[in-house]
């Protein structure tokens, strides 16, 4: 049962380190690939493989805690150039971000000022078209105006010229003689005896 165990974990173990993946195509690499293939990687450490076993059980326990020593001073020291390097980076994100930023804003000012002048543009032509329609307006009631004064003169003087003719064709009909013995004529026929 345990050889079973054992080779099942030494078949999983063999397959996570033996897969290899492949890279994708360098076309546009990612922060994270492009961080991966520009970062350097520290040498082999001397440490590993360098323990030899002493006899003396104090000197073996003196040697251990110089090497803890050192690998925590190592360590503290990669921490540091990580953190240093991790602030860089923040850094440079921040710095790309506020150019970004700062190239927004001038491109939507730069877009808020053309469409102002877009604007003042389209004010400009209404406000000509406005006046053009006025003087059009003002053109056309003038001359309205002027058309009713010639017909209402026309008018006038049909009128004038119809009551001179009914004048000149009264005075025709019945001469001034002849004009009472008409009118009593006209009142005897109307009134019955």
């Amino acid at each position: 049962m345990a050889s079973t165990v054992t080779r099942s974990l030494r078949r999983s173990l063999t397959r996570s380190f033996s897969s290899t993946t492949v890279p994708p195509p360098p076309s546009q690499p990612s922060h994270r690939n492009n961080h991966q293939q520009t970062r350097q990687f520290l040498g082999p450490n001397s440490f590993l493989g360098s323990w030899e076993a002493l006899k003396d059980p104090k000197e073996a326990e003196r040697k251990l805690a110089l090497l803890r020593r050192q690998y925590a001073k190592q360590v503290k020291e990669t921490r540091k150039a990580y953190i240093e390097e991790m602030e860089m980076l923040r850094l440079e994100k921040q710095r790309k971000d506020e150019a970004k930023k700062e190239a927004i804003r001038l491109a939507n000012e730069e877009r808020k000022k053309l469409k102002a002048e877009a604007a003042k543009v389209r004010a400009e032509e209404r406000r000509i078209a406005l006046e053009e329609f006025r003087q059009v307006l003002l053109k056309e009631r003038a001359e309205k105006l002027e058309n009713w004064r010639m017909k209402e003169k026309a008018r006038v003087e049909k009128k004038k010229e119809k009551i001179e003719l009914i004048h000149r064709q009264s005075s025709v009909w019945i001469d001034e003689d002849q004009l009472e013995k008409k009118l009593v004529e006209a009142v005897t026929e109307t009134r019955p005896f």
